[in-house]
């Protein structure tokens, strides 16, 4: 390998890819491909390597491609490879690249090549889960504990760090073969069992702390990720967060009225009620789910079997129609076509019932019922705070109350209008949470309804356009051939 010479710089466009395909071929088959034009998408190699190359770009339509070679230009930029999703293998070695970066869409590359290069940091490569293969020699690497980022690649069996200058330092193949313990070869060499033995006596202590690290890492992104899955599956039954005081503690978050209040003897915790009927409504939501996942599957289930069963009408009708012997007339063939769409009415008919009988819900109801469970709990409990502030107040005014108050509670203790005030605008805060709630699970209900609806009657109005098609062109095609014979008969 060497550098390219210093001419005009190029960046890729059609005519420098179209000369590079015609040239990975034979003559003879290059000579036809040069005639008849190659499609891109069936390229799946391509080599543009010495062509000076400055810019990478317009490589998007090679969807295909699993092999790309760039090494040997003097390219400074990985980019415009995002469309490259297949690519397996990629060199750009010998370039004047300084960043690694633009990779994340590669998701099945295994063998990559950034040799000769001017790269000091290895990184931007978490996507490349399937790498095996990596030689990032001869560039600018100086920080040994850089490597410790290609633990990541659990299929990482080659590495190649040659000429980088982190390789001065006395403990680099013990400090690589001890933090990459899977590695085969390092630097075009096998890693022996003795330079194993070697990196792991010198390095235990530190890469079982690593490894324990990475293990808590891990469950931590298990667990989230399963929260994260929970958390979708509530959403989907409308009953996210319901399963706990999230509703309740929501009420309060804005309100600072509330918690002053509550220190006032004699009010009762509004909360486990509170609690407990949102769980309700949650367990009730998660078995709706599962009925309402059940029906819409059945509903599929069924219409398909009516699909199937009208086809087999519509069969037996054109072939009764075709195995009759005696000469067809114009009315039989209108006859027919009447009787074929008459079929493609009764399909839409039906489809009609099927969807209103799948999106008939009692769950609606139930919310309903369930917040108004919430906002009765709400309307006694500020009854009932409204009488104990009130009695405090009074108490207050005659020198009468039992115990010290904070002072901020004191300060609403003034007259009447600000204690009432301040109680009724706790309750209104409240019920805002509440009837915000159950708007979201009705507008998330209603959402899911017509979505189903909108898909089922979509995909029925697209077959039914291609079954009238049909239908018509059957039907002309039958009216042609009548026309021919009425032609070809001899005038007696």
């Amino acid at each position: 390998h060497h550098r390219p010479c210093i001419c005009t710089p190029n960046v890729i466009d059609d005519e420098m890819v179209q000369k590079a395909i015609e040239e990975q071929f034979p003559e003879d088959i290059g000579k036809i491909a040069k005639r008849e034009g190659i499609n891109f998408k069936d390229v799946t190699e391509l080599q543009l390597s010495f062509r000076n190359i400055l810019q990478i770009d317009n490589l998007w339509q090679f969807e295909n491609l699993t092999k790309l070679q760039l090494d040997n230009n003097i390219i400074e930029k990985i980019e415009a490879l995002e469309s490259l999703v297949h690519l397996v293998w990629l060199d750009l070695s010998f370039n004047n690249i300084e960043v690694i970066e633009g990779l994340d869409t590669l998701v099945k590359l295994q063998d990559l090549s950034l040799s000769n290069n001017r790269i000091s940091k290895i990184e931007h490569m978490d996507a490349l889960q399937e790498l095996q293969i990596f030689s990032i020699g001869k560039n600018n690497l100086t920080t040994l504990e850089d490597v410790i980022y290609l633990r990541r690649f659990k299929k990482l069996r080659t590495l190649n760090l040659t000429g980088n200058p982190l390789c001065n330092d006395e403990h680099y193949t013990l400090f690589v073969v001890a933090y990459l313990p899977d590695l085969v070869y390092l630097d075009f060499r096998l890693v022996s069992d003795t330079t194993v033995k070697a990196a792991v006596l010198k390095y235990q202590d530190f890469t079982e702390l690593l490894e324990r690290e990475e293990a808590q890492a891990l469950a931590q992104l298990e667990e989230e990720q399963a929260k994260q899955k929970e958390l979708e599956y509530h959403k989907a039954a409308f009953v996210e967060y319901l399963n706990g005081s999230f509703l309740f503690d929501s009420m309060y978050a804005e309100d600072t009225e509330a918690a002053k209040l509550a220190s006032l003897p004699g009010v009762g915790d509004l909360q486990e009620d509170f609690v407990s009927v949102c769980e309700n409504l949650f367990n009730y939501g998660l078995q709706e789910y599962e009925k309402r996942e059940a029906e819409v599957s059945d509903f599929y289930e069924s219409l398909h079997e009516a699909l199937t069963a009208n086809q087999q009408e519509g069969r037996k009708l054109i072939l009764d129609f075709e195995n009759r012997n005696k000469t067809v007339m114009l009315g039989d063939i209108l006859q027919l076509s009447d009787a074929l769409m008459a079929l493609e009415m009764l399909i839409a008919d039906q489809l009609e019932v099927r969807v209103h009988r799948v999106l008939r819900s009692a769950f609606s109801l139930t919310i309903f019922s369930t917040m108004t469970q919430c906002r009765d709990l709400e309307n006694r409990h500020h009854e009932e705070l409204l009488e104990i502030s009130i009695t405090a107040l009074e108490k207050s005014l005659k020198n009468e109350l039992d115990e010290d108050l904070p002072a901020d509670v004191q300060m609403l203790l003034v007259d009447r209008t600000t204690i009432v005030n301040a109680v009724n605008t706790s309750h209104g805060i409240h019920l805002l949470k509440i009837d915000k709630r159950e708007s979201d699970i009705l507008s998330n209900i209603n959402h899911w309804q017509t979505s189903v609806t909108e898909k089922a009657v979509q995909n029925e109005i697209d077959r039914n356009r291609e079954r009238i098609r049909e239908i018509v062109q059957y039907i002309d095609n039958l009216q042609e051939e009548l026309d021919n014979l009425e032609i070809m008969e001899p005038i007696v």
